[in-house]
């Protein structure tokens, strides 16, 4: 080869460094995907060592750019092995083709002749052009030698495209077609400019300069025929090599850059050797504006979501990357940072690139009422969604309104609320099922980015409608669920107030029974206001419980010695009489006083109308090792244990009739276990019961157990 590019400018040796630059960018990005997505198979390997011979032959062209003197040799052993690869290539292609046949590519047979052949080039043209820098009178003789040898390769290159294109169908050129017509650019471009450099016996400097460029734009039609499988066809399976989604889109945004940024560099070159005296100030100019305008384009969602929708269409078999679809559709419905069918509402519009939506829910009562509005503003007033609600559970169908307005008849029967016509730039409605139930309706604004629904596009909505309506229907069941909870925790305190109303009333009753036979007497007065003067504290904070709607608790510290002194004492006024045994003197405790002394008096209560007036009841405290017992013991009549383990603690479950309500001792055990305590029952019947009931002895630390 000679690249005698006599008397070339400075202006032409810079276009020949960004040229070549380009094509080992471009090569070098090509190499990146090759090895991502290769196989493990001779054609994924041909395809990755001819990519990188490729980009190492544009690094030597571009190096000798910049040199005085071009290392032709170098030049020469790199494109040698660069033609080489790239012939492979298409010989293991046909290969594919004619496998079974008596064709010489269906076996390896032709590879040591292959290698034999091109390894003789390798060493002939390198060889002879050593040997005429030596003997002058060879010079022409291998030039002339080295161009037929480049045209020779590009004939064969050309050839074998032929053969190639005439051993497939047109479903198997499908995957492979751009990577053809990409070989078919260089082989050609290198033919005519070989051969215009034979019959001159020099290269044109322009067509050299030239050849970067036009080598990097192979590049990119080799990039889409990587990317393409036919998933179908194991053949095309295993020269389609699999490309993410997410390395072409940044590649492609990179090589676009490159591209850019190099063909600005260039014009704002000739600015400044056209400027004149403004020459330098207008490149400085040129070159911030430009940097200014890529940096804009980059920060575009608008076109980095149009560049994600054109390379979809054209780069790959089907227009979404599904497993990354479904995770960022999840991670969207998953997300904490907006209430959930905000959250449903932006996950199905992002799948279609819309910018807002309105969604609206079914309720108890088969209405459907707004539960977000996201970016869109809700209509003036309700709308009557029950013909399209029927219509959409009956069809499951996604509605595209234009294509409602244009072609009504495809939608039979479906009649939309006239309100819809006041929304905006109204697109979609979806519907959100949930089984067989339609859960919600989602009302979608048009996308700016895609314009028309295929059938991949109302396949994916319609499974992500299902997975939005699964999603709303458990939103909806917490939702009603915590109300429940809500309404339980209300029904409790409003019976436990109810409880200790009617253990007031019982009080007062006694008392009054007793005040005629005992009103002269001055200890029953006493007496008498003492429990007045309780009632009225209690039914205070009875008040103030109610008004607060919650069932908040006093916190006090005071010796549970004095608190059992305190039930048996009240408990005295009934028969039989309860007696008092401390085993320890003293234990002190820091909880709601009045509830717990409520406990005691329940169990004490509930001794005295188990057992007979003569009676015997026993409350006992002694310490354990970790807390202090009570014991409430009677020798009445007893429980079976089919109750105590089924009955006893169960709510409104009562044996006295209309006289009782059931949930005392539901009440004493659930503030016991607030404590951390427990209460155990032995009971006999016909021998009497034993409640034992544990505090633990970190309630006595001021540790707060509510």
């Amino acid at each position: 080869m000679s690249l005698e590019l006599a008397s070339e400018s400075t202006v032409l040796s810079n276009i020949g460094l960004y040229s070549y630059g380009t094509a080992m960018l471009g090569y070098s990005m090509l190499v990146v995907l090759v090895f991502i997505a290769r196989r493990n198979n001779p054609l994924g390997t041909a395809l990755l060592a001819a990519s990188i011979l490729t980009a190492a032959w544009a690094a030597v062209v571009m190096a000798s750019t910049i040199l005085s003197e071009p290392r032709v040799l170098l030049i020469q052993i790199s494109e040698i092995a660069r033609n080489a690869a790239w012939i492979f290539v298409l010989l293991k292609l046909i290969g594919t083709r004619v496998q079974g046949t008596s064709h010489i590519l269906a076996t390896n047979r032709w590879v040591p002749w292959f290698t034999l052949l091109f390894s003789a080039i390798l060493v002939a043209i390198p060889g002879i052009a050593v040997l005429a820098e030596r003997i002058p009178a060879l010079y022409y003789l291998s030039l002339n030698l080295s161009f037929f040898t480049w045209i020779a390769m590009s004939v064969a290159g050309l050839l074998l495209l032929e053969q190639f294109f005439r051993n497939s169908n047109e479903s198997e050129l499908w995957a492979t077609k751009h990577l053809c017509v990409g070989l078919g650019i260089l082989f050609a471009y290198d033919f005519f400019m070989y051969a215009e450099a034979l019959l001159f016996r020099q290269l044109d400097p322009t067509s050299w300069q030239a050849r970067g460029i036009v080598t990097a734009m192979a590049a990119i039609l080799m990039a889409i025929s990587i990317s393409r499988t036919d998933q179908g066809n194991p053949s095309e399976k295993a020269e389609g090599i699999h490309l993410s989604r997410h390395v072409a889109f940044h590649s492609l945004t990179l090589m676009a850059s490159g591209i850019y940024l190099i063909t600005m560099a260039l014009a704002a070159y000739f600015i400044r050797y056209l400027g004149g005296s403004w020459g330098g100030v207008l490149q400085i100019t040129f070159l911030c504006a430009a940097g200014l305008t890529l940096v804009v384009l980059l920060f575009s969602g608008r076109i980095r979501a149009s560049a994600r929708v054109w390379l979809s269409k054209n780069f790959f078999s089907y227009k979404y990357d599904y497993r990354l679809e479904w995770l960022q559709f999840t991670h969207t419905l998953a997300s904490g940072q907006n209430d959930i069918p905000e959250n449903i509402t932006r996950a199905v519009a992002h799948l279609v690139k819309s910018p807002a939506g309105l969604l609206w829910s079914r309720t108890e009562d088969g209405r459907f009422n707004i539960v977000a509005n996201w970016e869109m503003p809700p209509p003036s007033m309700d709308i009557d969604l029950g013909s399209l609600a029927l219509w959409l559970q009956q069809q499951g169908w996604i509605i595209d309104l234009r294509e409602w307005r244009n072609s009504p008849d495809l939608y039979q029967g479906l009649q939309l609320p006239i309100e819809f016509s006041e929304i905006s730039r109204a697109w979609l409605i979806i519907p959100l099922l949930f089984g067989e139930r339609l859960q919600g309706i989602l009302l979608l604004r048009e996308s700016d980015l895609l314009r028309e629904l295929n059938w991949e596009d109302r396949d994916l909505l319609k499974v992500a409608g299902k997975q939005a309506g699964s999603h709303l229907a458990q939103f909806q069941a917490d939702k009603a669920l915590m109300e429940s909870r809500q309404f339980e925790a209300f029904n409790r305190l409003s019976a436990y107030v109810i409880h200790d109303l009617k253990n007031i009333l019982a009080q007062l009753s006694l008392m009054v029974s007793n005040a005629q036979k005992h009103k002269h007497n001055p200890e029953f007065i006493d007496d008498m206001v003492g429990t007045v003067s309780n009632t009225v504290t209690r039914m205070s904070k009875l008040m103030a419980q109610l008004r607060s709607g919650t069932g908040q608790t006093e916190q006090q510290e005071f010796d549970l010695a004095e608190l059992l002194e305190a039930v048996v004492s009240e408990g005295r006024h009934r028969s039989p009489a309860p007696s008092l045994i401390l085993e320890e003197k003293s234990f002190t405790l820091t909880c709601d006083r009045d509830r717990l002394q409520t406990v005691f008096g329940h169990l004490v209560q509930n001794a005295q109308e188990a057992s007979d007036k003569d009676g015997v009841i026993t409350v006992r405290m002694m310490r354990e090792h970790s807390g202090v017992v009570v014991e409430v013991e009677d020798n009445g009549a007893g429980m079976d244990e089919d109750f105590v383990r089924h009955r006893l603690f169960k709510p409104f479950d009562s044996t006295k009739g209309l006289t009782g309500m059931g949930i005392g001792a539901f009440e004493s055990r659930d503030f016991i276990h607030s404590l951390g305590g427990s209460i155990q029952v032995k009971s006999t019947p016909g021998v009497g019961s034993v409640f034992r009931v544990y505090i633990p002895s970190a309630v006595s630390n001021n540790e707060n157990h509510e």
